[in-house]
């Protein structure tokens, strides 16, 4: 039998096709089907944009095939750490900040270092964009976009009921007055002026950095007290009294979603989100969205929020083919076909050419994303420490807590403490 044939057959037994093996003579090897995995959490919005890029990729790369899996964000890191325990990470990981250092730290992430100014185009990220993706020097993140934490309001229903929407000037007093007349103004049953924020780990932080403290220290420890959660917590509990915000067994809902936001279900005219969700949301309501900072702390008050990277992408240590998933990487930050098809839902682009280039194709949503994050920049704080291993099982401990107390279950001063005590105990435990 001859060589030809041989391979031919070879080829065809590892699923390459017809096609590739009847182009053998014409370097088939070359062009041998490269098959990655990408995995990310977010909105239909988000999946939609992702397919529409990857498939812009894959036209352009006809030997590359990328299957694409969504989940939502709670399910998302239970099963991506499934994944990367049983050595079956994707080879493309849509990354957030806070777990960025426990999976470097794991050896489960690809230094991108080797690809800079090669597979990986970013020089004109600048340092800051660039940073927030290195762990111990070394790049294991490539920035998607830059966000902030945003108060979400629906503009139809302020306009409708003649009232003005918050603003960076608002602090979380006159943020409480706004929620309680909008309940009273609309006087619709089921419908509230803002959604219960007290189970919000973003806004709890956010909270904690106005008043002088943090979530974290630098070396992993709690740097909040039982007199900070007390002081977050009868604040909102005066907010539910004043009918304010939602009550606890609609709150419940809400599944750190875009779609189960009391917003979206129409249960409230004002909810937290990030600046990138702005398009995912407006996707979802059929009423105006837009987005303002988060009430500050008013005189004497720190900047609480700070720009951050929205997600970044990461690429798994044990990827088949690394250089093939950098340059997806980069297609997706760098080049203007594939910054163009994700568009700004997963935040403004960290490299200038790119926002240079999609400015003239942006919407008024687009816009107004710039601009907040141009009016946020130089009124924020600094970007803080990563979150420490058990910042996860902390995030769901405040939810928890905060439901048990709106719900009655526990008093505010003994909910105030169970959360310290048991995030210190998730913490001394690493």
């Amino acid at each position: 039998m001859s060589n030809l044939m041989m391979n031919r057959r070879s080829l065809l037994k590892s699923g390459v096709g017809l096609a590739a093996a009847g182009a053998l003579g014409s370097n088939a090897f070359a062009q041998a089907e490269t098959k990655l995995r990408m995995y990310w959490w977010g909105s239909k919005e988000r999946a939609d944009r992702t397919f529409a890029a990857n498939k812009l990729y894959t036209d352009a790369n006809k030997n590359v095939t990328i299957e694409g899996e969504t989940l939502g964000w709670n399910d998302y890191w239970t099963k991506l750490a499934t994944q990367v325990s049983g050595r079956n990470a994707p080879d493309l990981i849509q990354m957030d900040y806070r777990y960025l250092f426990e999976y470097a730290r794991r050896n489960a992430l690809l230094n991108f270092d080797p690809y800079m100014g090669k597979a990986l185009q970013i020089a004109d990220f600048g340092p800051e964009a660039t940073d927030a993706g290195r762990v111990d020097g070394k790049l294991f993140g490539v920035n998607l976009g830059m966000n902030s934490m945003v108060t979400l309001i629906n503009r139809t229903v302020l306009e409708q009921l003649g009232l003005k929407a918050p603003t960076i000037e608002t602090t979380w007093a006159q943020f409480a007055d706004l929620g309680a007349e909008i309940t009273k103004k609309a006087n619709k049953p089921g419908f509230y002026g803002l959604a219960d924020a007290s189970g919000y780990e973003p806004e709890f932080e956010a909270f904690n950095r106005q008043r002088g403290k943090a979530l974290y220290t630098a070396d992993g420890k709690l740097a909040f007290g039982v007199e900070d959660a007390n002081a977050w917590f009868e604040m909102w509990a005066k907010m539910r009294e004043t009918k304010a915000c939602v009550p606890p067994d609609v709150q419940a809902i809400y599944k750190n979603s875009i779609d189960t936001s009391t917003v979206t279900l129409g249960k409230s005219a004002i909810d937290f989100a990030h600046s990138n969700q702005l398009v995912g949301f407006q996707a979802l309501n059929k009423e105006k969205v837009g987005i303002t900072p988060l009430p500050n702390a008013g005189p004497g008050g720190k900047p609480g929020q700070y720009l951050k990277p929205s997600m970044l992408w990461s690429v798994s240590s044990t990827a088949k083919n690394p250089e093939e998933a950098v340059k997806i990487v980069n297609f997706f930050v760098a080049n203007p076909e594939g910054a163009n098809a994700i568009g700004l839902e997963r935040g403004v682009p960290a490299s200038a050419k790119i926002r240079a280039a999609l400015l003239p194709n942006l919407d008024s949503l687009g816009k107004e994303m710039v601009d907040y994050i141009s009016l946020m920049t130089g009124k924020v704080g600094a970007l803080p420490p990563p979150p420490p291993k058990g910042a996860g099982e902390i995030e769901a401990l405040l939810r928890r807590v905060s439901e048990e107390i709106a719900f009655g279950k526990v008093k505010i001063a003994d909910g105030s403490k169970k959360l310290v005590a048991e995030a210190e105990d998730i913490l001394s435990r690493g």
